[in-house]
């Protein structure tokens, strides 16, 4: 999993990291959890298919809002619609809409689900995952934990309803399963996922990485990497060594500062698109 900060090159890392296990043979997914993706950007692929094909070995996918709802729909819509429509009138469409924005969280839990059964269909030997900005993102992680938070009271609540005995027994065990699929996903976190934090060396984006690390540990989770873009190298202008200068520190801080490998990739004097300069960044990221 790649995070970060909005505009660091989180996605560019991601990709680039993708393309580097597809181009040694393993069959990978690139799959982005940011309701405005650009992997379709960066790789420059017009196909709507999901997942599209980038190479034989390599495959894309941007998961939607509406592919949640199918996600949720799937596990628990039937049941639970059984239960409201006994006291509301709403059609079953409307219903699976209105829950999909109304629960805290619900869109960020499913991602997280889709991944992991992803992860454990076993079809892609990599699944790599770009993921949105810093503060959405930890929303995300914190959604297994806050979705049993949330579920605690709810056995109080459908016990109270007026309803036939067995109808509130089904609804107490759907949210059951659901507790149990919240464990299922937060230990998939702390067990399976790698985490890759992307950030450049400035003032902002260092100062932001205590905070992710805190978040993070509070969750039982580790940041295992971090790569510093946009790094100045090889300055050959006043301005250049201006900026390489001032970035001296916050290499040093950041390399020096949280105990896990550190990955420098320079700043590129054009935009990163396309295969052949996401393998410029391959090269860099892994040093081949």
């Amino acid at each position: 999993m790649f995070c970060g900060k909005g505009g660091v090159g989180k996605t560019t890392s991601a990709a680039a990291t993708a393309l580097h296990y597809a181009m040694n043979g393993d069959k990978t997914l690139i799959i982005s959890t940011d309701f405005t993706p650009s992997l379709r950007d960066i790789f420059e692929i017009d196909s709507l298919e999901k997942p599209a094909r980038v190479t034989d070995n390599l495959f894309l996918d941007e998961i939607s809002y509406d592919a949640v709802k199918v996600l949720w729909d799937r596990k628990f819509g039937p049941q639970v619609y059984d239960l409201f429509s006994t006291f509301v009138d709403i059609d079953y469409q409307d219903f699976v809409g209105y829950v999909a924005t109304m629960l805290p969280g619900i869109r960020d839990e499913f991602m997280v689900d889709y991944i992991r059964e992803i992860s454990e269909s076993g079809e892609y030997q990599r699944v790599v995952w770009d993921t949105a900005p810093a503060g959405q993102t930890l929303g995300l992680l914190r959604m297994p934990s806050m979705m049993n938070h949330h579920l605690k009271p709810a056995f109080k609540i459908y016990s109270s309803l007026k309803s036939t005995h067995n109808l509130k027994r089904s609804v107490l065990g759907v949210i059951k399963d659901w507790e149990q699929l919240s464990e299922k996903d937060m230990a998939f976190l702390r067990q399976e996922v790698q985490f890759n934090l992307v950030t450049i060396a400035e003032a902002l984006a260092v100062r932001q990485l205590r905070d992710i690390f805190d978040e993070f540990g509070s969750y039982g989770l580790g940041i295992n990497h971090i790569v510093i873009n946009q790094v100045i190298e090889d300055a050959d202008s006043p301005f250049l060594r201006r900026k390489a200068q001032l970035q001296q520190k916050y290499l040093a801080e950041v390399e020096n500062g949280y105990g896990t490998g550190c990955t420098r990739v320079p700043l590129f004097p054009y935009e990163i698109k396309g295969l052949e300069r996401l393998k410029e960044v391959e090269r860099k990221l892994f040093g081949s």
